[in-house]
């Protein structure tokens, strides 16, 4: 056995003799369970609380969101300023409101790139953000525009509405897709999502989502105590608009009173150094007032 690896099992011994310790010396040490709601909906739609499957997955959900304590909390203050953007485009175009809730789940809030490929707040691939309307090259990546990226996702919900007569099979196939959620209600003869049998990450997406909206409505309940000073702050900005190439980005911010860190802090869809505008397409560029 190596120095270093006697050194790692004492350090671990040490460690853990000290949580036992400090664990026995303070008796009111312990987890905290919550439970779940007597009653839960989403867009409206009741959770059947009563199918004991259905009550077990919701508690697992919860169970797991309220003690992810760092993650929860971050999710929290980035709700601050996400959701005012996030929340009058979906009234606008008829989504409910509770799927803002969506977005928190697949990104945490932040322009996430999954393994897959999938970027953005909503977590669009680059063949379904293109036929929503999004562009996807090398310098544009439309994905990372909040107000596009969220009209994009009302876009797809609003057919998949359509298509299954349901917000709950219209938030699941966001994960499952469409065609996904097709072929096992017509092979399990159901239509209902809590009585579907699907893969374990889509089983598991709308009580996630159900759990961080139980969770952020009610945040006090659950542990997290926020004060509004706690909370991140969307800043003022002026939109510059643009027809035309930009050769240097960095260059440009400079001449709005910005460095390049700002200027892609708040156009984080601009992905290049440079922005190739050959088709002289209109672009709004957003620039803080004040860095303050």
């Amino acid at each position: 056995m190596t120095k270093k690896i006697k050194y790692s099992i004492i350090l671990i011994v040490i460690i853990t003799s000290g949580l036992l310790i400090n664990a026995k010396k303070d008796t009111n040490f312990y987890i905290k369970l919550f439970g779940i709601p007597t009653e839960m909906n989403f867009a409206n739609e009741n959770v059947p609380l009563e199918i004991i499957d259905v009550s077990e997955r919701m508690d697992r959900e919860l169970l797991i969101n309220t003690h992810l304590h760092s993650s929860t909390l971050l999710i929290l203050k980035r709700a601050n300023k996400v959701f005012p953007i996030i929340e009058p485009i979906l009234a606008k175009n008829n989504i409910p409101d509770d799927f803002k809730y969506l977005a928190v789940i697949e990104s945490a809030l932040v322009n996430a790139v999954s393994s897959a490929g999938a970027r953005g707040i909503w977590q669009f691939m680059p063949e379904t953000a293109r036929e929503k309307g999004m562009e996807v090259t090398e310098t544009v990546d439309e994905r990372y525009h909040l107000q596009k990226s969220t009209e994009a996702a009302c876009k797809y919900l609003l057919i998949a509405k359509e298509k299954f007569g349901s917000w709950t099979l219209a938030a699941a196939s966001y994960n499952g897709g469409m065609a996904g959620i097709t072929k096992q209600i017509e092979f399990q003869e159901v239509n209902n999502y809590y009585d579907l049998l699907l893969n374990d990450e889509t089983s598991r997406y709308v009580f996630r989502i159900l759990a961080l909206k139980e969770i952020m409505k009610n945040p006090v309940k659950y542990g997290f105590n926020l004060q509004s000073k706690d909370l991140y702050e969307n800043k003022l900005t002026k939109i510059i608009k643009i027809d035309s190439s930009i050769i240097n980005l960095s260059s440009f911010a400079k001449t709005q009173g910005v460095n390049y860190k700002i200027l892609k802090y708040y156009n984080p869809w601009l992905r290049d150094k440079k922005l190739d505008n050959t088709l002289r397409k209109k672009y709004q560029i957003e620039i803080p007032i004040s860095n303050n």
